[in-house]
Parts: structure tokens; C-alpha cells; sequence
């Protein structure tokens, strides 16, 4: 299947267009390397731009719009309850990636000890995209496309960047089910 972005998609510095698995005119989603809970993905203005005051109108319609698109197909997808929907504004409000992204989590009654221990979580390392980025980063880029080489580690209990195959697969898979569904 071909990829949903045909040119090349920055979350911040980082090349992230295997990631993505929906576009519009002005924003784009994409599945989180470090995701929080099942379904965690993130939805992106186009224009990579620090804070929300920084996007023109059409930028924020189409962003919001996305995020509600994107949010219903994946309560439907993930058979969720609920969602949290999140944006760090600025350094001083948690942002680690300087680039407007609101995360979507899907979210089932219980699925944590605390219902609002998900903000605790957006808050700490856990959530700290910039770091796992780097993490990731870390690992050496591969200078003929000049993007991470993401480490080939699962996601397991110390919440460790997924692999570059791994997310680019639930992107495709995301992409396939979100145009069946109808929503697109």
C-alpha cells in the first residue's frame, strides 16, 4: 500500500512521514512513538509552528476538525468509552516538541488505577516527546534519508520508542480502517 504522505512530514525537526496515516489541506495525524495507551496518536498542523496563537484561522479549523475526525475514528477503532484530548501550548505548559500537536487518547472505564492519572502521565518523562525522540535519535540517523533510525525494541513496561516498521504497519493499518469506516 502506498504511503498516506507522499512528501516528506516533520514533527518538529524529526522526519515522521512513515508515521502518518491521515492529511488534510493543513494538518496531518500520526501514531506516537512512545504512545501512553492504546491508540495514542497525535494530530499536527502542516506548518510547523511552536504555539497555537502562531496558526491562522484555516489552520486552526482544519487542526480542530481534524482532531475531531481523527478522535472519532479512534474511539470506534479502539471500542473506547471516552477520550482525552490534550495540547501542551509552550515550554512552560510541558511542551517537548516545539510544533502545536494535540494528543488523542482513547480511553475505556478503569483502564487506569486513577482516571485522571493520564495527565500525570502527559506531564512526566512518559510524556516527553522531544526526549523520546532524541532517544530514538540517539541511535544514529541514517545519512541517505537523514531521519532516526528508530531502535528495533518493543514497547514494553519501561516504555521504549517503538520501531520505524512497527509504527509505519499501525499507520497503514489505522489509514485502512479510518476509510472503511467512513469517516474520511
Amino acid at each position: 500500500m502506498a504511503a498516506v504522505a507522499a512528501r516528506p512530514v516533520y514533527f518538529g525537526a524529526f522526519l515522521v512521514t512513515s508515521q502518518v496515516f491521515y492529511r488534510t489541506e493543513h494538518s496531518f495525524a500520526l501514531v506516537n512513538l512512545k504512545p501512553l495507551l492504546p491508540g495514542h496518536v497525535l494530530v499536527c498542523p502542516n506548518r510547523v509552528v511552536a504555539r497555537l496563537k502562531d496558526l491562522s484561522a484555516p489552520e486552526i479549523t482544519d487542526l480542530f476538525l481534524t482532531v475531531q475526525k481523527i478522535g472519532k475514528a479512534v474511539e470506534h477503532i479502539y471500542k473506547a468509552d471516552a477520550l482525552n484530548i490534550a495540547m501542551q501550548d509552550g515550554v512552560a505548559a510541558g511542551q517537548s516538541v516545539a510544533h502545536v500537536h494535540m494528543h488523542i487518547i482513547p480511553r475505556r472505564f478503569r483502564d487506569l488505577e486513577k482516571e485522571d492519572q493520564i495527565y500525570t502521565m502527559l506531564e512526566s518523562s512518559d510524556g516527553d516527546l522531544g526526549r523520546s525522540y532524541l532517544e530514538a535519535d540517539s541511535q544514529g540517523l541514517d545519512a541517505s534519508v537523514g531521519r532516526p533510525k528508530f531502535p528495533t525494541i518493543p514497547l514494553d513496561s519501561e516504555r521504549r520508542p517503538r520501531t520505524e516498521q512497527v509504527m509505519r504497519e499501525e499507520a497503514v493499518w489505522l489509514a485502512e480502517r479510518i476509510r472503511e469506516s467512513g469517516v474520511d
